[in-house]
């Protein structure tokens, strides 16, 4: 009966085992096919970003002086009774161009914008990283990320700093976010 009981303990043992050897060797087909369904898709989209990025409009100018450009946007700014935004980041990146884009082909977004803002985008780049300019404003790209923006009162003065992850809505922005956003730091009468 020990041997019966022993031959049979083996006998299950055996076949557990080559179960579980069987299903790992599954899991290890599965895992790899996942790792190039993966490595891929992530070839696909990098793809499909460099494609987007070479279609959108380039708005930062590395080569501009971003100190001269504000001083001239505050005279303007007084002048006019406008805020002034200030898009932080530079052509490099995709969530940069495809904020302009949203906002210069969005029509009532673009209205606010026009109607109460003097609008400036501030480069950061490799070839000009303007570290005085945003020395000023305390640094936010570092803090926040890209694009990073700056609300400035009609004297210059900084009202506030705003992340723009959270005006994302999917692979793009949120029109009701954005549009607060505009309408929230619009000029006080």
């Amino acid at each position: 009966m020990k041997k019966i009981s022993l031959i049979a303990f083996l006998g299950l043992s055996f076949l557990a085992f080559s179960q579980k050897v069987s299903n790992t060797s599954a899991d290890k087909t599965k895992s790899s096919k996942a790792l190039i369904t993966k490595a891929e898709s992530d070839a696909e989209a990098k793809k499909r970003s460099v494609e987007e990025k070479a279609k959108l409009p380039k708005p930062y100018d590395p080569k501009a002086d971003a100190e001269a450009d504000l001083t001239k946007l505050i005279a303007q700014a007084k002048e006019e009774g406008k805020n002034i935004i200030i898009q932080a980041g530079g052509n490099w990146c995709i969530w940069c161009l495809r904020f302009n884009q949203y906002v210069q082909t969005t029509p009532e977004l673009k209205g606010i914008v026009d109607a109460k803002y003097l609008y400036y985008h501030l480069n950061y780049s490799p070839d000009n990283k303007n570290e005085k300019v945003f020395a000023q404003y305390g640094n936010p790209g570092e803090k926040f990320g890209y694009p990073v923006f700056i609300v400035l009162d009609k004297d210059g003065n900084m009202i506030h700093i705003q992340r723009s992850d959270v005006l994302e809505e999917g692979k793009g922005y949120s029109f009701e976010k954005v549009k607060n956003f505009f309408n929230e730091w619009t000029p006080k009468s």
